[in-house]
């Protein structure tokens, strides 16, 4: 069996412990992210919904740091959102803080009814440096 070559963020790994996942593996010359989420530091949500989006990017941001990635090695992004409709915009206006110049990476959008308590998650697969 192969070990998985996982990847932690400063500081939250007890996090991902408790709740039995990584955050990020490599493999194959691609970094396999899990879904961030606007957690603050003892997993509970952030409450305002822009400032979620931001703190999820954050712990994003951290993942792909600690894997010597930044977001413009970022290939792929699926978000999920509850009550998309009623969302999308104020989300997506956050979104373009963090996203970078085009070409942006490829995307889909996912409205979900339930995401533990948070409203917006963000999952990606990024390149890793040669």
């Amino acid at each position: 069996m192969t070990v998985r070559d996982v990847v932690f963020p400063p500081g939250r790994q007890a996090l991902y412990e408790q709740n039995r996942y990584s955050p990020a593996v490599r493999a194959g010359g691609l970094l396999f992210v899990s879904g961030q989420v606007g957690s603050r530091e003892d997993g509970s949500p952030e409450p305002e919904l822009e400032a979620q989006v931001r703190l999820a990017f954050k712990n994003l941001n951290a993942i792909l740091e600690a894997a010597g990635c930044t977001f413009g090695d970022v290939q792929d992004v699926t978000v999920f959102i509850v009550d998309p409709e009623s969302r999308f915009e104020r989300i997506w206006g956050v979104v373009q803080e963090f996203w970078g110049a085009a070409p942006h990476p490829t995307v889909t959008a996912v409205g979900v009814t339930w995401l533990y308590g948070f409203q917006f998650e963000i999952k990606v697969i990024a390149r890793l440096p040669d």
